[in-house]
């Protein structure tokens, strides 16, 4: 029987993914403890999207392995995918459900008893404030909205680790500071929270660990004190990615 007490909750091991002549993830190498809240950040194109689609069994790689809580995410996919809660990056969900279709839809094909399902799709529509989407077309709903359903959808069935793709994207302030208590209480309580983000700040305010990644390679990680140093994360990021920190100019702008 597998025990998770000592695990990691996300292991990444030799992950590695080509399309064509391009390597999008190049032998990545990365474990996150249990109780972590944990930023990925990288440029565009640096292959976040990638490894965390490879992480969770969305996408597999060409060589290497992921685990989540010691459970390999492509040979025991039951017993991984089951401890995991996953916010995608695109627009992946029925269009033609409503909020409330999706979330029933999504807890009974988990396993949950009906009545749980019912019971917790209304306490997450009020917590994100959606009770009047519920009975809307997610066709219909903003980006925004889509986040927020979406992320409904990775808690309804109680997961030990969330791997949110830009979570905060598209999210106005008041939502963006809803999920955010809903992902320190989700740590509080023992969970794991691993999610990408191109926003510095954002990711200096949340997180305690921290993964640089830079043309399919980790360039730096481990805690935001350790990857940052004396400086912001930030400027920390530009130093380790090679990216200027002087402003760009347009020639017609200059005088």
């Amino acid at each position: 029987m597998n025990t998770t007490t000592d695990l990691p909750a996300l292991d990444l091991q030799g992950l590695r993914k080509e399309f064509g002549d391009t390597t999008a993830v190049d032998g990545i190498d990365l474990t996150i403890a249990r109780g972590s809240f944990f930023g990925l950040v990288g440029p565009n194109g640096a292959g976040k999207t990638t490894a965390l689609s490879m992480a969770v069994g969305q996408l597999r790689p060409d060589s290497g392995t992921a685990s989540v809580l010691g459970y390999d995410v492509w040979s025991q996919p039951v017993e991984a995918k089951t401890r995991l809660g996953v916010l995608p990056d695109g627009e992946s969900l029925p269009q033609r459900l409503t909020g409330t279709e999706l979330l029933t839809y999504m807890g009974l094909l988990r396993g949950l008893d009906a009545q749980i399902v019912r019971s917790r799709i209304d306490e997450l529509l009020t917590v994100l404030d959606m009770q009047d989407a519920g009975s809307r077309l997610v066709a219909d709903y903003s980006t925004g909205m889509r986040k927020k359903i979406a992320l409904a959808v990775a808690l309804l069935h109680g997961p030990e680790v969330l791997v949110l793709d830009e979570p905060f994207e598209a999210v106005d302030p008041v939502s963006a500071s809803t999920i955010r208590s809903i992902l320190h209480g989700f740590i509080h309580t023992g969970g794991t929270v691993v999610f990408s983000s191109h926003v510095m700040a954002l990711v200096e305010q949340l997180c305690d660990h921290v993964a640089v990644l830079a043309e399919g390679r980790i360039v730096a990680a481990g805690s935001l004190d350790e990857v940052r140093g004396t400086e912001t994360l930030e400027n920390a990021f530009a130093d380790l990615v090679g990216v200027g920190r002087e402003g760009a100019e347009l020639s017609w702008f200059v005088s």
